[in-house]
């Protein structure tokens, strides 16, 4: 065979590949994706509720510039409430960062050691989850514990735990999904247990930890650790693909992603944590070398995307009140087609 039939082959290859490829990808992301972009944000924004959306909150911060707020859809869709772009939401896995922070608070003051392991801090664990002897403080920081995930036991979002322990007894005795510090797996497990530490070497809850060290200082008057401390009516309804009530009430009270906040109380966090202004001398090398300075989140009826994007200097949050589905696909074309059109502004 000469070389310019290996040519043909390969690029024929090459496009079956690809149809096959566009067949298998649903219609509705790529879609999403190929739509001209438009000129204005709260065009994209508008554009989002065509997709299946039923609100979205869309909070910009520019350095040098006023914030700007963008919401389309509902708030609440029952009683037919315009969504609102300073509504409390569900956070739900960006809770992990005030967590994470306030962690490292602890570390710097020598409260808390990142290489003291899950026995060492609740000796009554070993035997019950695997490895709890060589499971550092750190490495569930990290996710790179291996202790099983509590949201992957089948059926858990039917009828979610009330109660921490409880939560916890469901990974109790289950083999370890990989040895300590071998792999990454995100597990909201990690994150249950560094809260019932923090409790233990505060002797108070971590939510008052949290909101002393960290809301208070940056004044974010509108960032609560629990769904029971807000007026519901302030907290924009959340829907599932296919359900038609307003999953808002469910509440999730684990230490992974109970916090609710507006979006621009996240957007003044995310900054803080970036620019380093949320932390003390030593803090921000300590936290650095634990944990990330962005996340997203994901709960029933909810999705949330904080990112800063450090090339332009802009803090762009972004919150969805719709899952299941393709939704989550769809909330990250949305956010990225978000970005490309603040960038374009900020080098026009």
């Amino acid at each position: 065979m000469t070389k310019k039939q290996t040519k043909r082959i390969l690029r024929f290859v090459f496009i079956i590949a690809s149809i096959i490829s566009l067949v298998f990808v649903p219609w509705i992301l790529v879609k999403a994706w190929i739509l001209p972009l438009p000129d204005t944000v709260q065009e994209q924004v508008n554009e989002a509720i065509g997709h299946g959306f039923d609100g979205i909150i869309v909070y910009v911060d520019q350095a040098g510039r006023p914030p700007e707020f963008y919401a389309a859809g509902w708030h609440d869709r029952k009683n037919r409430i315009p969504a609102d772009p300073k509504a409390l939401f569900k956070i739900a896995s960006i809770s992990k960062l005030y967590v994470a922070v306030a962690t490292t608070k602890l570390v710097k003051d020598n409260r808390l050691s990142l290489d003291k392991t899950l026995a060492d801090y609740f000796p009554e664990l070993e035997g019950r989850i695997e490895n709890a002897d060589k499971i550092t403080l750190r490495l569930m920081v990290q996710h790179r514990s291996g202790i099983p995930n509590f949201t992957d036991t089948p059926g858990y979002w039917e009828d979610p735990q009330k109660d921490n322990t409880k939560t916890l007894e469901l990974v109790l005795d289950k083999p370890a999904d990989f040895e300590p510090d071998k792999k990454y797996r995100y597990s909201n497990t990690n994150y249950l247990l560094i809260g019932e530490i923090l409790d233990k070497i505060l002797g108070y809850s971590h939510h008052q930890y949290i909101k002393r060290e960290i809301l208070i200082p940056l004044e974010l008057n509108n960032t609560y650790s629990l769904l029971g401390e807000v007026d519901l009516d302030d907290v924009m309804s959340g829907y599932y693909v296919g359900y038609d009530d307003d999953i808002k009430y469910n509440d999730f009270i684990n230490p992974a992603g109970s916090m609710v906040a507006t979006a621009q109380d996240v957007g003044i966090f995310l900054r803080a944590l970036n620019d380093g202004s949320l932390f003390d001398e030593g803090e921000q090398a300590i936290y650095s070398s634990i944990y990330e300075y962005e996340h997203t989140g994901l709960l029933p009826g909810y999705s949330s995307i904080a990112r800063y994007h450090k090339d332009f200097d802009v803090a762009v949050i972004q919150f969805v009140n719709t899952s299941g589905g393709y939704t989550w696909n769809l909330s990250e074309i949305v956010y990225n087609r978000i970005v490309k059109i603040v960038k374009s502004k900020k080098s026009s």
